[in-house]
């Protein structure tokens, strides 16, 4: 099954692979225009796409730069299953928030906090909206 939506809305797939410990791809655009991607955790908070990252890190920069984004996230218990998230990140939260949120984060994929000592720099939360989405589950239909 494929579904396409064009919009900020979440769909309820996207909302549930963000939810659990699913790992995402996240795609920036570095200056030279050639694209960078890492594979992240990523979550909902107050019913938006989040993920959470340092301000020295490139992924932090590009955005600064161009706020475009693509955000895949795959179903780990079933990679056949995922979502596309292509969109920007119009909002970034740092501060305690920021920090107490990879907190969080890191218990819904580790099972405890992050480790105080793997911080470099200032903890933000970056908030995708959605322009577009589109949902794949191969189980379904294995149409491209």
């Amino acid at each position: 099954m494929a579904d396409t939506r064009n919009g900020p809305d979440l769909h309820p797939m996207t909302e549930e692979l963000a939810s659990g410990a699913n790992f995402a791809s996240v795609a920036t655009l570095l200056p030279s225009g050639l694209i960078q991607n890492q594979v992240l955790w990523c979550d909902i908070k107050d019913g938006r796409l989040v993920f959470n990252t340092e301000t020295h890190r490139t992924r932090y920069e590009n955005l600064q730069k161009d706020p475009r984004v693509t955000v895949l996230i795959r179903d780990e218990q079933d990679p056949y299953r995922y979502a596309e998230v292509r969109g920007e990140v119009t909002e970034f939260t740092t501060g305690q928030e920021a920090r107490a949120h990879v907190d969080e984060i890191a218990r819904k994929y580790t099972g405890q906090d992050y480790p105080p000592e793997a911080i470099k720099s200032e903890r933000v939360i970056c908030w995708v909206t959605p322009h577009r989405q589109t949902i794949i589950d191969q189980n379904v239909d294995t149409s491209d």
